[in-house]
């Protein structure tokens, strides 16, 4: 993060003034065009609470109405996820000065984002973005905050260091499936903190013109990261690797919520997709239901391609596999280098078995946190499918519009299934169906995820004990290495803390057993052992 804010700095400095183009003419006028006294709640415009917990909101209206409503609907929840996100800002920027300066620079960034955001969304943004809080006038008016969150799901992806990603995905139809219709899960590994995914969202939208779309999402977002529409056409995305642009271009979110609204099948949705430039890399899984099948549409900066598949099964992680990325050297990198591979061959082997696959063997797949060959890898493993901070996980059936949705912890609660025709043709309270719901992870209630809790509250306390030189008692050290023995984060975490305390001979033996551990990535385990060889020429 620290790399990334400096380099953030150094392009702001470049720059000559931190400005979106034309804002205070388009604030100006949208103040004028919109009178929210018009703004009227229907009957079907409702927010409830799914019966574990999940928040269910449906609307309908034109481009502001949609945005004022969501807005209006979840003010409490909307202003909460601001709270949460600038928490989050602050933790690595504490100084409000410095907070004002890179919202300057995120201004500078995205100075052409009112070209990058088509005016329909803009209008949506504008209305949701007069609910938001007074508290951080300071680093920005209520529009330009909203207009530039769209942006940070984007520029988490491309902050590496950050680590926020690592969603993975599966689609499965003809022989795969027991009608031969199409299934598809994925989990949705974008994680900020827990606060966070507090207050999921399932959404159905149905916009004035374009086609009615059921998604799962955060209050203060109008794009889109799972979703299906009414025709049976689902999205899900899947991060690249990604350098930092010189400036933003449109939000990948926005894309995918363009191609839900607009698009019924697989070729209506890559022709949408080409009409748009990102700034990030980001595999875009479409499942049709008119196709019967799913491809993998592949975006970067500088290339476009699809990926699709000969046989009747499709996978997504976190790298290219079309044929225009063989040979691109960041793709590549990020092949060798990174988790996404050994996901990769871990969700494939886990669909390796002949037969066919209904919703709840997708959602068992989704919540393995286990490693290749069922091996144990330790609790929170970026290398599992589940790594324990999932946002959400969603499985759709686009043939009969059918969508299960988990609830919190993670992945780890109830799938609740939806029917989209009933919801979107009926005013009455969106109601689940309890009879297809997929039962909690029994996994829930065993001393292994009481232990693996544990070892997330007692990390970020030696983390910080760490950083600040402060004294850990043995017993809760000990305590850390016993909550979760065999994950390799645990030991780097303890040699951490023994190197700042100079006790050479514990740093280097955890180093040690740390690197002999499933490490998650190539740049985690070079690290290691910088650390190790550091350690031991101190002994």
């Amino acid at each position: 993060m620290c790399r990334a804010f400096c380099l953030f700095l150094i392009l702001f400095l470049l720059s000559s003034c931190g400005s979106i183009k034309n804002l205070k003419k388009e604030s100006a006028r949208f103040q004028q065009e919109f009178d929210s006294t018009n703004v009227r709640l229907e009957s079907e415009d409702q927010l409830s609470q799914s019966p574990y917990g999940n928040l269910q909101l449906r609307l309908k209206g034109n481009d502001f109405e949609l945005g004022y409503k969501k807005g209006l609907i979840t003010k409490p929840f909307l202003q909460h996820q601001e709270d949460v996100f600038f928490q989050k800002v602050a933790e690595f920027v504490p100084k409000p000065r410095r907070q004002r300066l890179l919202m300057k620079f995120l201004k500078w960034y995205h100075r052409d984002i009112l070209q990058d955001i088509p005016l329909s969304y803009r209008k949506e943004i504008y209305g949701l973005s007069r609910h938001a809080g007074n508290k951080y006038d300071y680093v920005g008016n209520k529009y330009e905050r909203s207009l530039l969150l769209h942006g940070a799901h984007d520029i988490g992806h491309a902050m590496q260091d950050l680590m926020l990603v690592g969603c993975s995905s599966v689609a499965l139809w003809d022989s795969k499936t027991q009608d031969g219709k199409l299934l598809i899960g994925r989990n949705f590994d974008f994680y900020v903190n827990d606060a966070f995914a507090e207050n999921k969202i399932v959404e159905f939208i149905a916009p004035e013109e374009g086609y009615k779309y059921a998604s799962v999402s955060w209050p203060g977002m109008i794009g889109v990261v799972s979703g299906m529409n009414e025709k049976g056409l689902t999205i899900t995305l899947n991060a690249g690797k990604s350098s930092i642009p010189l400036r933003g271009k449109t939000p990948i979110s926005i894309v995918a919520r363009d191609i839900l609204q607009h698009a019924q099948n697989i070729e209506e949705a890559i022709q949408i997709a080409k009409g748009f430039e990102v700034f990030i890399s980001e595999s875009l899984l479409i499942g049709s239901a008119q196709d019967n099948r799913a491809v993998n549409i592949e975006m970067s900066p500088k290339r476009f391609d699809v990926f699709e598949v000969n046989n009747d099964i499709l996978f997504c992680t976190n790298h290219f596999q079309s044929i225009t990325y063989t040979k691109d050297k960041r793709n590549k990198s990020h092949i060798s280098s990174s988790h996404s591979q050994y996901r990769l061959d871990k969700i494939k082997q886990s669909f390796s078995k002949e037969g066919v696959y209904q919703p709840e063997d997708i959602a068992k797949v989704l919540r393995d946190e286990t490693g290749l060959n069922n091996e144990d890898i330790g609790y929170g493993n970026e290398k599992a499918l589940n790594q324990l901070l999932a946002h959400h996980a969603v499985i759709f059936k686009p043939d009969e519009l059918l969508m299960w949705v988990s609830n919190n912890p993670y992945q780890l609660g109830t799938f609740e299934a939806y029917d989209l025709r009933k919801v979107f043709h009926n005013e009455k309270p969106i109601q689940v169906i309890k009879e297809l719901e997929i039962p909690a992870d029994p996994f829930l209630k065993t001393k292994a995820f009481a232990d693996f809790q544990q070892f997330r509250g007692l990390l970020p306390e030696i983390e910080r004990a760490t950083k600040t030189k402060q004294e850990i008692s043995d017993s809760d050290l000990q305590l850390l290495e016993k909550s979760n023995p065999n994950l390799w984060l645990t030991y780097k975490v303890l040699g951490d803390y023994h190197f700042k305390h100079q006790n050479w001979e514990k740093a280097s033996h955890y180093y040690e057993i740390a690197l002999s551990k499933e490490v998650s990535s190539e740049k985690a385990k070079e690290q290691l052992q910088k650390q190790l060889l550091k350690a031991r020429k101190k002994l």
